[in-house]
């Protein structure tokens, strides 16, 4: 296992998430270690689904790389890795104690972005999140570990929510990329109360509409800000010397539900960016200031953290 193979997954972070990237600085080298490793494995899964969209693209043969991702992680948790990014994970589980369950629900989540992109309801757009992005939060708390006098239950089940806000402001900041692909993660049902399909969303129409279109939005938001708020007592749980690095996180990612409302909610022409200024905002809140994202409190009332 060497320092080239954490090296490898160190440029996979740094090209594909500069929020992330950033606040794991806040972390020693160790953990920043793992946590970069699993960033890697999650990455390259959802890179593999993403070439689904390009034309021309076979989805059996993205059905066999996804295939073949999956037979990596065997390898890994047998003892066996070869691959990168696969001995680095087989490090981080080793080392931290990762079991195998929560990176098998992240295949699991991105592999449903083959099948028709389409949510009815919250409570299945909730359950989608929660396997493409709480399972995140679940692997990483093993890495970032508990307080001496705190479960690892409750710790994950904070982690699982905040996962949860993350992916729902991924979602409303690509609203417009992800239509541009043929995906729409909005719920059906939500969408309809204020007089908008999937399709609508698809072709760029709700913009004609654009009072309905941004009330939609804000309500989406005000879900988003709610989850981080309820997310957030869970940061006080983790390891002190992981706790900035969550914070960083969380703050980061809910900042750009600030940047969509400044773009008076075009989430379909524009894709809302904090910044290199901006993250050098939250990198120094995290260093100085609470331990809690700044925006969550706008929100509504918390909801209740999922459980593990």
């Amino acid at each position: 296992m060497s320092v080239a193979d954490a090296q490898y997954c160190e440029k996979v972070l740094r090209t594909h998430s500069r929020t992330f990237y950033l606040a794991s600085l806040f972390l020693p080298t160790e953990k920043r270690r793992g946590a970069l490793a699993l960033y890697a494995f999650c990455r390259l899964a959802d890179d593999f689904v993403d070439d689904a969209t390009v034309p021309g693209t076979s989805l059996a043969r993205v059905r066999e790389r996804l295939a073949a991702h999956r037979r990596g992680l065997d390898a890994a948790y047998n003892g066996r890795p070869d691959s990168p990014v696969f001995r680095e994970v087989a490090r981080a589980a080793h080392r931290f104690g990762v079991p195998r369950a929560p990176l098998d629900e992240l295949l699991d989540g991105v592999a449903r972005d083959l099948d028709a992109c389409r949510y009815a309801s919250w409570g299945d757009l909730e359950r989608y999140c929660e396997g493409v992005a709480s399972s995140v939060g679940e692997m990483c708390t093993y890495v970032w570990g508990e307080r001496d006098d705190t479960s690892i239950a409750s710790a994950i089940a904070y982690a699982r929510t905040l996962g949860t806000a993350m992916q729902l402001t991924n979602i409303l900041r690509d609203v417009g990329e992800d239509a541009r692909r043929g995906r729409c993660y909005l719920p059906e049902d939500e969408l309809a109360a204020f007089g908008f399909t999937p399709d609508d969303v698809l072709a760029g129409r709700v913009l004609q509409q654009r009072a309905r279109w941004n009330a939609f939005t804000h309500a989406q938001i005000d879900r988003a800000r709610a989850l981080y708020a309820a997310a957030a007592p869970g940061i006080a749980l983790l390891s002190p010397d992981a706790q900035r690095c969550a914070s960083a996180c969380a703050a980061g990612y809910a900042s750009i539900l600030d940047a969509i409302v400044r773009h008076d909610y075009d989430n379909l022409t524009r894709r809302a960016s904090v910044g290199w200024m901006g993250r050098a905002g939250v990198l120094a809140r995290a260093w100085l200031g609470p331990l809690v994202p700044a925006t969550a409190a706008r929100g509504s009332r918390p909801t209740a953290p999922n459980a593990a």
